[in-house]
């Protein structure tokens, strides 16, 4: 099982590295998809779940409100919150390279954290399904991730998304950009990414090469 803190209050190693969770540690289209077909049909509210799961990483609020009218999309987001355990934990695996990478991180000396903007206890439970360890924060989405990435030391932030780049860079961390969302190389170089990698299965190489010159 995943065992997950949010304890501060230990001193940061040389290395600690944050990572995304959708599309950059877990492959959560499935699973969403799942839950936004399970709520369409409790609610009769249309919802293209094959469009919504094309655009992960922003809060959940913002896809809602494009299919909910603005007064509904708080009661929507508590109810997708709820079923979300039942309906979409099991269909979503771990990305390509996802435990390896973490594995790196440990091998090198360093400490992996996850910062998603997803529902803590949601992001809890996936990671303990694809038997992922790490320290978790919740709730926090493009820039506002630099607050969990700045309290815990983090030198590196790896996610899939333009605001993941936002983030990293807010909280002076490298910005290790992977491809496997719905952010192209080309977007995530253009919003400044200092690395680019088509995968997880890259980052362990990536990082032996970076620690090494760090050294």
């Amino acid at each position: 099982m995943g065992a997950v803190t949010n304890d501060f209050s230990s001193l940061a190693p040389a290395l600690t590295v944050g990572f995304d969770l959708d599309m950059t540690l877990i492959d959560s289209r499935p699973g969403i998809k799942a839950v936004y077909d399970r709520l369409a049909a409790e609610t009769g509210v249309h919802i293209d779940s094959d469009l919504a799961v094309t655009r992960l990483g922003p809060p959940l609020d913002d896809e809602l409100a494009n299919w909910f009218p603005r007064e509904q999309v708080q009661a929507a987001a508590e109810r997708y919150r709820s079923l979300y355990p039942d309906h979409a934990i099991t269909p979503t695996p771990a990305m390509p390279g996802a435990p390896e990478a973490v594995a790196a991180v440990r091998a090198a000396g360093g400490r992996p954290v996850v910062v998603t903007a997803k529902y803590g206890p949601n992001a809890e439970l996936h990671l303990a399904h694809v038997g992922i360890e790490a320290e978790l924060r919740g709730w926090l989405w493009a820039e506002a991730k630099a607050e969990a990435l700045i309290e815990w030391g983090a030198t590196v932030y790896v996610g899939d998304h333009t605001g993941d780049v936002r983030g990293a860079h807010k909280a002076g961390a490298l910005s290790v950009a992977v491809a496997t969302g719905p952010c192209s190389a080309a977007e995530l170089r253009a919003a400044g990414a200092d690395v680019v990698l088509a995968s997880l299965t890259e980052f362990p190489g990536w990082l032996a090469s970076h620690t090494s010159t760090a050294a």
